[in-house]
């Protein structure tokens, strides 16, 4: 009997597969380290605040933003290898401080540079594109994605137990048990680093590969798709321009992090960021243009943007969701109690509840991959993912309820409907949505390879940093709205994403051919 070949281990393609999901995996299981052990520090610093907690939460993804775009570059000018070893050894550092630190401000500043362990991901999605035809670079990416992606939901079911089992009852850490959870953590990610440089390696047997001279913008095919690469390059800076005026809010000990000077400089060091980034586009894209670009180097750069914001409402979603989403059913259904009168929600259920949202990856973001693999238009298969997002998060805002404002001026929400059973149904309306959003990344990544080959790390790179925008944008606006209206956010903005895609993505040329 013939082996699935996902598990013929006779391929070397298929060994590099699983080196690479295991290292994106790893990355997400620290990325998302922080979110399900938010309530167990609350309650052992008594220094963290819930405002703390949501600023940490923002900026857990704000430098994966230029750090996806930096790391697609270099993964195309020296390949995926060395670049996926070489930021895993160094993220183990800032995890390290993260997890001793003793004030807010370390916490921010590890946390700040941690969140650049999310450009893994897009090191990945160039190597498993190097090792796999057309036709089969959907289901790949999606095997890849999804069991890496489960490294999340795998911090969410464990990381409460190995700090309040493990090291606070059986080691008797104490309040610093979820300090060694987070060690731990950061210890697994720095010896697979150096691991993975051995285990594989860029390409095939017989192939070499070609890196780019250097590191440089993308180049495009007509002045209408510069116009278009430049409009899309301003938010990659600008959510960074957001992410530091919420900042200037946050007050500790009574005092601003920063006044309103620091913030100042900081848009102006933004924006001359983002000057010296258009001038670079102009100063290599227009001798291109004006020499006439070969019709064989020529893609269509609407269906980047198109990608840029299917990732922007799905992936952008996801990691604001997984990181609000514990502490959502921890408080929703706080009252919930069983028949004994027990309460029922405790911090791990509630991480183990939340997990389901990330845990559908496994086979969710494979489906979508494969979906769009199979079916004979990988447009209508992202139009079907991205609506289904839309309304899978308009019933997620209908799980809970308005209630009673508190005394300190809080609206508090509520479960829809009374009783156990209201719980088990709203896991599944959780699960479902996740599908959908999962699935849309799949399917998404089952693209992206196929528009213009040799830049896919750069492509991966601009829509995986707009996966990151969307984060801090829905993150920011989670910070200023309850829950249920971040939902109903949720579902406008893959409504918007559809809408747009309907317009501007096109079917990529050889989509499904064999070589």
């Amino acid at each position: 009997m013939q082996k699935p070949e996902l598990l013929d281990f006779s391929q070397e393609r298929i060994k590099v597969l699983h080196y690479t999901w295991i290292a994106f995996f790893i990355t997400f299981y620290v990325w998302f380290n922080f979110a399900p052990l938010t309530t167990t520090m609350l309650k052992n610093a008594d220094w963290l605040t819930p405002e703390h907690i949501k600023i940490l939460l923002i900026s857990n993804v704000a430098l994966t933003i230029p750090a996806r775009i930096a790391v697609g570059a270099l993964i195309d000018r020296f390949g995926p290898r060395v670049v996926f070893s070489g930021l895993m050894v160094t993220m183990a550092i800032p995890t390290f401080l993260f997890a001793f630190g003793n004030t807010f401000m370390q916490l921010l500043i590890s946390r700040l540079v941690l969140g650049s362990i999310g450009a893994g991901f897009v090191i990945g999605i160039r190597m498993v594109a190097q090792w796999f035809p057309p036709k089969m670079v959907g289901r790949a990416e999606g095997f890849y994605a999804g069991w890496g992606n489960f490294g999340s939901a795998w911090a969410a079911m464990t990381l409460p137990w190995i700090a309040l089992t493990v090291f606070q009852e059986w080691f008797g850490t104490g309040a610093d048990s979820w300090r060694w959870a987070l060690f731990i953590n950061g210890l697994v990610c720095f010896v697979y680093g150096i691991a993975y440089y051995f285990l594989v390696k860029d390409m095939p047997e017989g192939k070499k590969f070609v890196g780019m001279k250097k590191a440089e913008p993308m180049t495009v095919s007509s002045y209408g798709d510069l116009v278009q690469y430049v409009v899309w390059s301003v938010p990659l800076v600008g959510a960074l321009g957001v992410l530091a005026w919420r900042l200037s809010t946050v007050k500790v000990d009574g005092v601003p992090i920063y006044d309103q000077t620091v913030l100042y400089i900081i848009y102006a060091v933004l924006a001359v960021i983002l000057v010296g980034h258009i001038g670079k586009v102009l100063h290599v894209n227009l001798p291109i243009l004006k020499a006439g670009v070969p019709e064989k180097e020529k893609y269509h750069w609407g269906s980047v943007a198109a990608l840029n914001s299917t990732y922007f409402a799905n992936f952008g979603s996801e990691l604001a969701v997984v990181s609000m989403l514990p502490m959502f059913f921890e408080t929703v259904f706080k009252n919930l109690a069983d028949s004994s009168g027990n309460y029922v929600m405790t911090a791990t259920f509630a991480g183990l509840i939340a997990s389901s949202f990330a845990f559908v990856n496994l086979f969710a973001r494979p489906l979508g991959g494969l979906l769009s693999d199979k079916m004979s238009n990988r447009k209508r298969v992202m139009l079907i993912y991205m609506l289904g997002i839309a309304i899978g998060y308009f019933f997620m805002g209908n799980i809970a309820k308005y209630d009673v404002v508190d005394g300190n001026g809080v609206q508090q929400i509520v479960p829809m409907f009374d009783g156990m059973w209201w719980l088990v149904v709203s896991v599944v309306i959780t699960i479902v949505c996740s599908i959908f959003v999962q699935g849309a990344e799949g399917a998404t990544f089952a693209i992206i390879p196929l528009i213009k080959k040799n830049m896919t790390g750069q492509i991966a790179g601009m829509a995986g940093a707009y996966g990151n925008v969307g984060a801090v944008i829905y993150l920011v606006l989670f910070s200023l709205v309850d829950a249920k209206t971040f939902f109903y956010v949720n579902s406008a903005g893959a409504f918007i994403s559809f809408i747009f895609c309907w317009f501007m993505l096109e079917e990529p040329k050889g989509s499904f051919a064999e070589e």
